[in-house]
């Protein structure tokens, strides 16, 4: 770490805009930072202890979830990225409120595996929810009948062959603001949220030809900081650049640096702006955030360049800074002079932002850390590492970022939607009825299936006809509905004194037309 200036003031946190209630409605909660407040989130838990629900999410997708009143939002997509959807949860039951197909894409660039369609984060309001898809598009819907109000297709950038869509949206002054930072264009857009239309524009002022295409994009969303002269101002980081601007758009300074393909969201004091810059090579920066034009070589007080992380956004608490890399490298650094406290292995790998919960008093504050295999080791958010608790779900990939709400954790892996609350026990599920084999065409009259259909209890489903297709079940509505990997999705039914098998092929949705039907008939337990 290379100090610049030691001699900073004393720094406090200032909110983004929150909603009521303080609700969890944006990427990394109320004030965009990974903090939650009022809450008491359990410290103990395993797949059977304090799980009060735990519900199975189609699709991939590293969206985290978003709350507002008693409905949680979240994105995913098909794996081959042809289909793009919005799915509510009743935040009480982990009930399936909404599954909406937004977009289908016809060519969709390739991806890593490490990446998905579904990778930023929506907003949700009282009364609508904005889900954002990089380059594919950016809708807005009604939150209550999930209506489609407006969309968005004609922002579009290269997010390059193998990378993908990561940039969230965030609301300010009325405003969706998000980052269109690709190799082959780069700015930032502010739109109107009850239309849609664009409100203002403003290109990254950096001359992008003197440099390779590839080092072009980025992947960050904007954060908020105050200002000398009152309006806040908004900390963006973007590929060669850092970049403030007023809320209108206009730029007030600039930092110049020699990274791209940035995640981590900004975040900032009264008087500095915390920065990641660069994924190959992050560094985290400290810069004062009160000049004007370019400031690269008067405003950058301090740099670290040693466990910073690639992906998970640090996390300001009081005078300092925590922060996990991807190796597991956890450092806790003075917010004022950038010096080391201390660094800690951690077990694993981390995609997911630390989060912060005050707890009913201030020796109850904590720090959560998920890994990438479910696992949460829990700490003091202090000068001394102390580590509280160590908690595993089933092993399974984490990549997003948890939320909070009240009292209760809600965990997003690979497959499911967790709801974690102490005292919590499992309601009884209707899945009983459905879950078993499923022998489809088959009657009293017809000994002879097409195929046989598994539904498991753990909400995999699987099709004898289609071995290499996998699948995700759930009940809504008194009905099984599975969304099969290669886009197919298929209901089981109650008809009379039978079931009924209904299809749809890819491209559609459950309340589309179908495709076929037929018969189904379970076959008994053993």
């Amino acid at each position: 770490m290379k100090s610049i200036s030691a001699c900073l003031l004393f720094l406090t946190l200032i909110p983004l805009p929150a909603t009521a209630n303080d609700s969890w409605w944006q990427f990394l909660g109320p004030d965009g930072t990974g903090k939650a407040s009022m809450s008491n989130p359990p410290t103990d838990w395993s797949e059977q202890e304090n799980v009060a629900w735990k519900t199975a999410i189609h699709g991939r997708g590293w969206s985290s979830p978003v709350i507002r009143g008693n409905q949680i939002w979240l994105t995913t997509a098909s794996q081959e990225g042809h289909q793009l959807y919005a799915i509510c949860l009743d935040k009480q039951t982990g009930e399936v409120l909404h599954d909406k197909l937004v977009f289908e894409v016809q060519s969709p660039q390739k991806i890593s595996f490490e990446n998905t369609y579904a990778t930023p984060t929506p907003v949700v309001t009282q009364d609508r929810v904005f889900v954002h898809f990089g380059t594919y598009g950016t809708a807005c819907l009604d939150s209550e009948s999930g209506t489609t109000l407006w969309t968005r297709r004609d922002l579009n950038c290269d997010h390059e062959t193998n990378a993908g869509p990561a940039s969230s949206p965030t609301l300010v002054n009325q405003q969706l603001i998000f980052h269109v930072d690709g190799r082959d264009v780069q700015y930032i857009i502010a739109l109107d949220p009850k239309s849609g239309k664009s409100l203002w524009k403003t290109q990254r002022s950096f001359d992008y030809d003197s440099v390779p295409i590839h080092h072009r994009k980025a992947y960050s969303m904007p954060g908020l900081a105050p200002t000398l002269d009152g309006p806040q101002q908004l900390i963006s980081v973007a590929a060669q650049g850092v970049y403030s601007y007023n809320l209108d758009g206009t730029e007030r300074w600039f930092v110049r640096h020699k990274g791209w393909s940035i995640f981590p969201r900004p975040i900032a004091s009264q008087t500095m702006a915390y920065v990641v810059v660069d994924r190959d090579h992050p560094e985290l920066w400290a810069i004062r955030h009160d000049g004007q034009g370019d400031v690269t070589e008067s405003h950058v007080a301090w740099k670290e360049t040693r466990g910073v992380p690639a992906r998970a956004t640090p996390l300001l608490i009081d005078d300092l800074i925590f922060m996990v890399n991807r190796q597991g490298v956890m450092s806790c650094l003075d917010a004022r002079s950038g010096e080391l406290v201390w660094k800690k292995r951690m077990p694993g790998q981390y995609s997911a932002g630390p989060l912060y919960v005050p707890g009913n008093k201030p020796s109850e504050a904590r720090l959560y850390l998920f890994n990438e295999d479910a696992q949460c080791n829990i700490i003091q958010p202090s000068r001394k590492f102390t580590t509280l608790a160590s908690n595993q779900l089933t092993e399974q990939v984490l990549r997003a970022s948890p939320a909070v709400d009240g009292d209760a954790l809600f965990i997003r892996t690979e497959g499911y939607l967790y709801r974690l609350e102490k005292g919590a026990k499992p309601a009884p599920t209707p899945q009983t009825e459905f879950a078993g084999k499923w022998e489809i065409g088959k009657t009293a009259t017809n000994p002879k299936a097409t195929f046989v259909m598994t539904l498991r209890a753990d909400g995999t489903a699987s099709k004898s006809h289609v071995p290499s297709s996998t699948g995700r079940w759930q009940v809504v509505g008194g009905e099984a509905r599975v969304v099969w990997s290669e886009g197919w999705r298929d209901i089981i039914r109650p008809a009379g004194d039978g079931y009924q098998k209904i299809a749809f092929r890819p491209g559609t949705d459950f309340d589309s037309p179908p495709s076929n039907t037929d018969s189904a008939m379970k076959q008994p337990a053993n």
